[in-house]
């Protein structure tokens, strides 16, 4: 299976490790459009008890508005999900790799903003790790 996200395990707890990611976010000029809280849903659902998880949608309006003037369709692709889960004493956290835009679509001209995507989610993936300095 090919891969489709990029991601770091970190050492914070999930609280912890929520906050710094949309820190982390706000860094890269993301912003959060949405929240859906899995474990809660389930919960309230089906009454199973999951490991924490939240799905953040994020979101960087210049570069939305860059694709879906390329390939209108990119709209089913938005925003972008940064996932964070609970990791027994840690947090992984995980995001789609922009790059699955023009592959998935077909569409090579995204190729340019997906790679801006990218590099900001992967600088904020970093930016996470303890010897980024944070």
């Amino acid at each position: 299976m090919p891969e489709f996200t990029m991601s770091r395990t970190i050492a914070a707890p999930y609280a912890e490790a929520v906050q710094r990611v949309r820190d982390e976010l706000a860094e890269v000029g993301f912003g959060i459009l949405t929240e859906i809280d899995i474990a809660a849903t389930l919960k309230a659902k089906l009454d199973v008890d999951v490991p924490a998880k939240v799905i953040l949608g994020a979101c960087r309006p210049q570069l939305a508005h860059v694709a879906l003037g390329v390939d209108p369709r990119v709209a089913a692709l938005l925003p972008c999900n940064v996932v964070v889960s609970a990791a027994g004493e840690g947090s992984l956290v995980e995001v789609m790799d922009p790059n699955v835009m023009p592959e998935f679509t077909g569409t090579e001209a995204l190729a340019e903003v997906a790679g801006e995507a990218r590099e900001r989610l992967s600088t904020m993936l970093a930016a996470l790790e303890p010897e980024a300095g944070r």
